[in-house]
């Protein structure tokens, strides 16, 4: 884990300091939606997956009812394909912020017959978390998930609106959503329906990168350049696993890489980077045009909707 210092003493970055009020003008935005959903909402959790985005939401909770502990759970939907790094940090955050840790099991939901698991090189538990997380919100009856999605990750995810309403199946309708006018957010739903909460979802990856600059959030430490067993596959590089064997024809070879991302180890590449501390990963953030979804996720390349698809069906 990388540590960045202690929340709330910004480091004395000039670019970043230039951004502050913008920064805090998001920060206050989503604020005010946890705060509505921890009102409005019986039964709310966090998602957790471990990633930048989930850890800044985790943040942003701890500042919305300091000095009070944040009043509901986390919830890591584990595929047990993790990178350890990850699932190490999680517990240090969870032990941090004094949370409740729910964990809902996919390699559960396969021994229960729920789900088939893929077999091959390019099998993956990804899209096998999405009937692991609906059971998981039917069993606890959870009303309100927040998640981190942001609208400049993926197309279907700008279609999203804050508050996202998910019928009793916890499909998504595109279709169907429900007007924002004035930050008035409507949280009616029926029995066995819920709403997923993105109170990130007005950030971009720079917005986030550099509130975690600001506020010295720590992170795993994949998240920075280190040197890495990878290969070539499909033009993404993977990192070398237990979870990913190679194919004929594919090569090891040791290079300093990042993740951009935090999934199933299955379906996410690394980049290759020497940006080491924060103010590296910020620069080059800034320089890139590509979203880290679309370079470094191998199950958003598989139609062009391949996103909305799963969203359809239930996913984060």
């Amino acid at each position: 884990m990388v540590s960045t210092g202690s929340a709330g003493s910004p480091p004395d970055s000039g670019q970043t300091r230039k951004r502050i009020p913008h920064l805090r003008a998001l920060e206050s935005e989503a604020i005010y939606i946890i705060r509505e959903v921890a009102a409005e909402f019986e039964r709310p959790v966090l998602l957790f997956s471990g990633g930048k985005d989930s850890a800044v939401i985790l943040h942003l909770a701890s500042k919305a009812f300091w000095p009070g502990k944040i009043p509901f759970p986390v919830m890591h939907i584990d595929t047990g394909h993790n990178f350890s790094e990850v699932i190490e940090y999680r517990d240090r955050m969870v032990a941090q912020y004094e949370v409740d840790l729910l964990v809902a099991s996919v390699q559960e939901s396969i021994d229960a017959g729920r789900v088939v698991e893929q077999t091959g090189p390019r099998a993956s538990r990804n899209q096998l978390q999405t009937v692991t997380l609906l059971d998981a919100i039917a069993e606890h009856r959870f009303d309100a998930l927040f998640g981190g999605a942001r609208r400049d990750e993926e197309k279907a995810r700008a279609k999203e609106r804050i508050y996202s309403f998910r019928d009793d199946f916890g499909q998504w309708d595109p279709k169907n959503q429900r007007p924002e006018l004035w930050s008035l957010y409507n949280g009616r739903h029926r029995p066995g329906e819920h709403i997923r909460v993105f109170p990130i979802s007005n950030w971009t990856e720079l917005d986030i990168w550099e509130y975690i600059d600001v506020e010295g959030i720590a992170l795993p430490s994949i998240y920075f350049a280190h040197q890495r067993e990878v290969f070539w596959r499909d033009g993404m590089l993977y990192a070398h696993g237990p979870y990913v064997p190679l194919i004929e024809g594919e090569e090891l070879f040791a290079t300093s890489v990042r993740f951009r991302t935090v999934g199933d180890m299955s379906c996410t590449a690394a980049v290759e980077s020497s940006a080491g501390s924060l103010e590296a990963v910020v620069a080059e953030i800034a320089r890139t045009r590509i979203t880290e979804r679309g370079q470094t996720r191998a199950d958003d390349r598989v139609s062009e909707a391949a996103m909305e698809d799963r969203k359809r069906e239930g996913y984060f």
